[in-house]
């Protein structure tokens, strides 16, 4: 018991005195999930909006895949990008295995089908009168369309949101593809995971403070984009 009040009352120091190697593994986390989540953003909010908006040979298929993606186990994610990536994969003459680049692939395999997911149901959801009323005022089908999506921004926001969290807890796909290299590939899962099997709850615990402090945030963004009004 007093090893663990010991590891807490350290964490919080950590945290409080700016650690530095706290603040580099928080820095690449963030970076490595903002830039996967961004990327998973351009491409399936388009694409759910496609395939809500659109008919085409193979929807029901492509609305199926997306939706049993979107609980892929990281593990297959991670499989897939190294097996890529790997020297004797198709992209194994870029050198990107074990790079926060192979991370943020890794990443985006995992978050774009719940961006393009959650955008395809928000956007199918919303009142067909708003396009018949947009083309009555003069909008063109493109612009009908275009309001449409607008008019279900609060769950594609939420759908991004969504791929955000599940990104930053992601510890299987990146540790896989990334190695948990120190001051290179480190993020928090992978080394909140390391710290514990060598019994450095210091660092772990104040890892595991900033990872519940990022899930409240993520939570409260889910709430206020779902239309809750404020956290309370």
């Amino acid at each position: 018991m007093d090893t663990i009040l010991q590891g807490i009352i350290r964490a919080f120091e950590l945290i409080t005195s700016l650690d530095r190697e706290l603040y580099a593994i928080i820095l690449l986390s963030l970076k490595v999930s903002v830039l996967a989540v961004v990327i998973a953003a351009l491409l399936g909010v388009p694409a759910g909006a496609l395939c809500a908006l659109t008919r085409f040979p193979g929807r029901g298929l492509v609305v199926t895949l997306l939706n049993t993606f979107m609980g892929l186990p990281p593990v297959v994610a991670g499989l897939v990008v190294y097996l890529a990536l790997s020297r004797s994969g198709p992209l194994g003459f870029l050198g990107l295995l074990y790079s926060p680049t192979a991370m943020i692939i890794a990443q985006v395999v995992i978050a774009f089908p719940i961006v393009a997911a959650l955008t395809r149901s928000a956007v199918a959801d919303v009142d067909k009168g708003v396009y018949e009323t947009a083309l009555t005022i003069g909008a063109s089908p493109a612009m009908a369309r275009f309001r449409v999506v607008m008019e279900a921004r609060s769950g594609t926001f939420a759908g991004v949101i969504a791929g955000f969290g599940r990104t930053m807890a992601e510890v299987g796909a990146v540790l896989m593809v990334g190695g948990n290299i120190s001051g290179a590939t480190r993020v928090m899962t992978t080394a909140l995971a390391m710290e514990t099997g060598k019994g450095s709850f210091d660092l772990a615990i104040a890892l595991g403070i900033v990872l519940l402090l990022v899930a409240f945030l993520v939570n409260a963004l889910l709430r206020l984009a779902q239309g809750e009004g404020r956290v309370s």
